[in-house]
Protein backbone atom coordinates (compact mmCIF):
# COMPACT_ATOMS: atom_id res chain seq x y z
CA UNK A 1 0.00 0.00 0.00
CA UNK A 2 1.57 3.80 -1.13
CA UNK A 3 2.48 5.58 1.84
CA UNK A 4 0.23 8.66 1.08
CA UNK A 5 -2.93 6.51 0.63
CA UNK A 6 -6.12 7.85 2.20
CA UNK A 7 -8.09 6.30 4.60
CA UNK A 8 -11.50 7.04 5.47
CA UNK A 9 -12.05 8.85 8.49
CA UNK A 10 -8.66 10.65 8.51
CA UNK A 11 -8.19 14.97 8.26
CA UNK A 12 -6.76 16.57 5.69
CA UNK A 13 -2.77 16.75 4.82
CA UNK A 14 -0.61 19.59 6.26
CA UNK A 15 -0.39 20.04 2.47
CA UNK A 16 -4.20 20.23 1.97
CA UNK A 17 -4.52 22.21 4.46
CA UNK A 18 -1.33 24.92 3.50
CA UNK A 19 -2.89 24.92 -0.31
CA UNK A 20 -6.53 25.33 0.99
CA UNK A 21 -5.27 28.03 2.46
CA UNK A 22 -3.11 29.93 -0.05
CA UNK A 23 -6.53 29.56 -2.41
CA UNK A 24 -8.26 31.20 0.57
CA UNK A 25 -6.31 34.25 0.40
CA UNK A 26 -5.81 34.56 -2.93
CA UNK A 27 -9.76 34.36 -3.16
CA UNK A 28 -10.17 36.84 -0.20
CA UNK A 29 -7.53 39.36 -2.11
CA UNK A 30 -9.29 39.29 -5.75
CA UNK A 31 -12.90 39.73 -4.17
CA UNK A 32 -11.38 42.47 -2.06
CA UNK A 33 -10.03 44.46 -4.56
CA UNK A 34 -12.93 43.89 -6.60
CA UNK A 35 -11.38 42.62 -9.81
CA UNK A 36 -14.93 40.80 -11.08
CA UNK A 37 -16.91 43.30 -12.68
CA UNK A 38 -20.35 41.35 -12.11
CA UNK A 39 -23.07 43.09 -11.77
CA UNK A 40 -24.32 40.15 -8.76
CA UNK A 41 -21.35 40.93 -6.87
CA UNK A 42 -21.01 44.90 -6.85
CA UNK A 43 -21.02 46.67 -3.38
CA UNK A 44 -20.90 42.84 -2.31
CA UNK A 45 -18.43 42.18 0.62
CA UNK A 46 -17.89 38.16 0.30
CA UNK A 47 -16.00 36.80 3.12
CA UNK A 48 -14.11 33.27 2.38
CA UNK A 49 -14.43 31.53 5.79
CA UNK A 50 -12.42 28.33 4.18
CA UNK A 51 -11.37 26.34 1.38
CA UNK A 52 -11.07 22.76 1.28
CA UNK A 53 -8.68 20.77 -0.88
CA UNK A 54 -9.22 17.90 -2.64
CA UNK A 55 -6.59 14.93 -1.89
CA UNK A 56 -4.61 15.73 -5.67
CA UNK A 57 -5.44 19.54 -5.06
CA UNK A 58 -7.34 19.80 -8.40
CA UNK A 59 -10.56 20.56 -7.05
CA UNK A 60 -11.26 23.40 -4.05
CA UNK A 61 -14.45 23.74 -2.61
CA UNK A 62 -14.52 27.77 -0.92
CA UNK A 63 -16.95 28.15 1.73
CA UNK A 64 -18.41 32.03 1.01
CA UNK A 65 -20.70 33.86 3.07
CA UNK A 66 -21.67 38.01 2.13
CA UNK A 67 -20.99 40.06 4.62
CA UNK A 68 -24.36 40.78 6.32
CA UNK A 69 -25.70 37.69 5.55
CA UNK A 70 -27.05 39.04 2.05
CA UNK A 71 -28.29 36.84 -0.24
CA UNK A 72 -25.92 33.62 -0.48
CA UNK A 73 -27.44 32.04 -3.40
CA UNK A 74 -27.54 34.98 -5.56
CA UNK A 75 -23.43 35.45 -4.72
CA UNK A 76 -22.40 31.98 -5.39
CA UNK A 77 -24.41 31.62 -8.52
CA UNK A 78 -22.16 34.94 -9.20
CA UNK A 79 -19.11 33.01 -7.81
CA UNK A 80 -19.81 30.28 -10.25
CA UNK A 81 -20.19 32.16 -13.17
CA UNK A 82 -16.56 33.78 -12.73
CA UNK A 83 -15.36 30.89 -11.96
CA UNK A 84 -12.70 30.62 -14.60
CA UNK A 85 -11.71 34.50 -14.79
CA UNK A 86 -11.04 33.55 -10.23
CA UNK A 87 -8.89 30.47 -11.02
CA UNK A 88 -6.98 32.73 -13.70
CA UNK A 89 -6.58 35.33 -11.20
CA UNK A 90 -5.32 32.87 -8.21
CA UNK A 91 -2.83 30.93 -10.48
CA UNK A 92 -0.98 33.96 -10.88
CA UNK A 93 -1.22 34.41 -7.42
CA UNK A 94 0.14 31.07 -6.21
CA UNK A 95 3.30 28.40 -7.31
CA UNK A 96 1.31 25.29 -7.42
CA UNK A 97 2.12 22.54 -10.37
CA UNK A 98 -2.09 23.07 -11.07
CA UNK A 99 -4.52 25.90 -10.71
CA UNK A 100 -7.44 23.53 -8.71
CA UNK A 101 -11.17 24.29 -10.37
CA UNK A 102 -12.94 25.91 -7.66
CA UNK A 103 -16.13 24.88 -6.09
CA UNK A 104 -18.41 27.37 -4.08
CA UNK A 105 -20.70 26.58 -0.96
CA UNK A 106 -22.32 28.65 1.67
CA UNK A 107 -20.43 28.69 4.55
CA UNK A 108 -22.80 27.44 7.50
CA UNK A 109 -20.43 27.52 10.44
CA UNK A 110 -21.85 31.30 11.65
CA UNK A 111 -25.11 29.21 11.76
CA UNK A 112 -23.61 27.09 13.96
CA UNK A 113 -21.84 29.14 15.78
CA UNK A 114 -25.02 31.12 16.89
CA UNK A 115 -26.76 27.77 17.91
CA UNK A 116 -23.65 27.12 20.06
CA UNK A 117 -23.89 30.19 21.80
CA UNK A 118 -27.63 30.08 22.17
CA UNK A 119 -27.37 26.31 24.10
CA UNK A 120 -24.39 27.62 25.97
CA UNK A 121 -27.12 30.21 27.28
CA UNK A 122 -30.08 28.04 28.44
CA UNK A 123 -30.17 27.90 31.95
CA UNK A 124 -29.78 24.18 32.48
CA UNK A 125 -26.93 24.29 30.18
CA UNK A 126 -25.06 27.27 32.38
CA UNK A 127 -26.14 25.64 35.48
CA UNK A 128 -24.22 22.36 34.56
CA UNK A 129 -21.03 24.01 33.67
CA UNK A 130 -20.64 26.36 36.63
CA UNK A 131 -21.85 23.06 39.23
CA UNK A 132 -18.91 21.28 40.35
CA UNK A 133 -16.17 24.34 39.62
Amino acid sequence: MAKNSSHEGTGPTQRQLRVGELVRRALSDTLMRGDLHDPDLANVSVTVGEVRMSNDLRHATAFVMPLGGGDVQRVIKALARNQSTLRRTISKQMTTKFSPELRFRPDESYDQMDETRRLLDLAEVRRDLEGDD
